[in-house]
C-alpha cells in the first residue's frame, strides 16, 4: 500500500475505472449474447433491435476505450453478415 496521500488516492481511483470498465464490458457482452440469441431463435424482428442496441454498445465501448476501433468494426461486420442471412 503507498505511503504518499496522491498515490492513495490513485489507487482508489483505479480501481473504481476498473470497476466501471468491468461493468461496461459486461453489458457489451450481454448486448452481443441478446442479438446472438435472438439470431440462433430466428426471429427477424427480435434480431433487428438487438443488433440496433449491439451496434449501439459497440460504437459506445470504441468512445470510452474498451474496444479498438477495427476490433468493432469486426463485429460488427460479423453481426450485419449473421443478421442479413437470417433474412
Amino acid at each position: 500500500m503507498p505511503n504518499i496521500k496522491s498515490a492513495k488516492k490513485r489507487v482508489l481511483v483505479s480501481q473504481t475505472k476498473a470497476m466501471q470498465n468491468k461493468a461496461a464490458k459486461s453489458a457489451l457482452k450481454t448486448d452481443i449474447k441478446k442479438f446472438e440469441a435472438a439470431v440462433a431463435e430466428g426471429n427477424r424482428s427480435e434480431a433487428d433491435v438487438a443488433y440496433k442496441v449491439a451496434v449501439k454498445a459497440v460504437d459506445k465501448a470504441v468512445v470510452k476505450g474498451l474496444l479498438h476501433k477495427n476490433n468493432a468494426a469486426h463485429k460488427k461486420r460479423s453481426m450485419t453478415i449473421k443478421l442479413s442471412k437470417l433474412a
